[in-house]
């Protein structure tokens, strides 16, 4: 046995539908590549079918199967025309990774957040995700096979963030609505886990990072001493997907480098 074909065989993913929303981002994008990889079957789902085209044809090129798809996520009619979709071209999903979300873009003070700007974030964010777990999740259920969701979350969504409210806020319902998913769909041998990514350049983040100076310091910030990339957080993704963590079932997977763990090191000592 290769290397290659025992990678696929310790995941045990081969084979296996595996949907991706905000396929065509970074974290997503990675994700669905080494899925492929895996031998799985990659729905790449973001915003329109164009986006997805790029991300499909590598991993065809590659030998791999995917289909993209385009989907509003936080329109229930869009999200049920993708997972019809998904199951006439590709079979009922096994894997949901519930990843398709935006930053805070111009964020803004509690006190001056508006209310588009939170209902924006929590449509997607939050209700993106609900509407794709109810969907998958069905077929999940009607296969009797049981699957794996693994939903994107973040840092943010357990420590609160300078003018973050309306992204920490949407962030922590999807911590809590994985948590739901686990004690609902457990009958059916469907695990639901979360990954909380800290700092982690992405083209979404992108902005953050081209200023050299700021690199640096945000790189020094973190223990690891680096700041992660997509590929980081697409290998924890891939082992929450995967038959290797079939008992873990309700968690986060806190993705950091050692961030959340340095505020003692910054309160002044005698």
């Amino acid at each position: 046995m290769s290397q290659f074909e025992h990678a696929m065989s310790w995941l045990g993913l081969a084979g296996r539908t595996c949907v991706v929303t905000g396929g065509a981002g970074g974290i997503g994008s990675e994700t669905a590549r080494q899925m492929a990889a895996a031998g799985a079957k990659v729905a790449v789902v973001d915003r329109t079918e164009a986006l997805g085209a790029d991300v499909v044809n590598d991993i065809q090129r590659a030998g791999g199967t995917a289909i993209a798809i385009g989907c509003d996520v936080s329109d229930v009619a869009s999200v049920t025309l993708a997972a019809r979709t998904v199951i006439r071209a590709l079979g009922p999903a096994r894997v949901l990774v519930n990843n398709a979300g935006i930053g805070g873009g111009g964020r803004t003070a509690l006190l001056d957040a508006s209310v588009d700007e939170w209902n924006r974030l929590l449509s997607i964010n939050l209700t993106g995700a609900f509407l794709c777990a109810q969907a998958f999740g069905a077929q999940m259920r009607d296969a009797g096979t049981g699957g794996a969701m693994v939903h994107v979350a973040s840092i943010g969504g357990d420590i609160a963030i300078p003018n973050g409210i309306s992204y920490s806020a949407s962030k922590a319902g999807v911590l809590m609505l994985s948590r739901q998913l686990c004690l609902e769909l457990a009958p059916f041998g469907i695990r639901s886990n979360c990954v909380s990514p800290g700092l982690v350049r992405t083209p979404m983040s992108e902005a953050y990072y081209r200023d050299e100076g700021r690199l640096q310091a945000r790189n020094k910030a973190v223990p690891r001493g680096r700041i992660a990339t997509s590929k980081d957080m697409a290998e924890a993704i891939l082992f929450l997907s995967s038959d290797r963590s079939d008992y873990v079932n309700g968690e986060d997977l806190l993705i950091d480098g050692g961030l959340s763990q340095v505020v003692m090191a910054n309160i002044p000592r005698i």
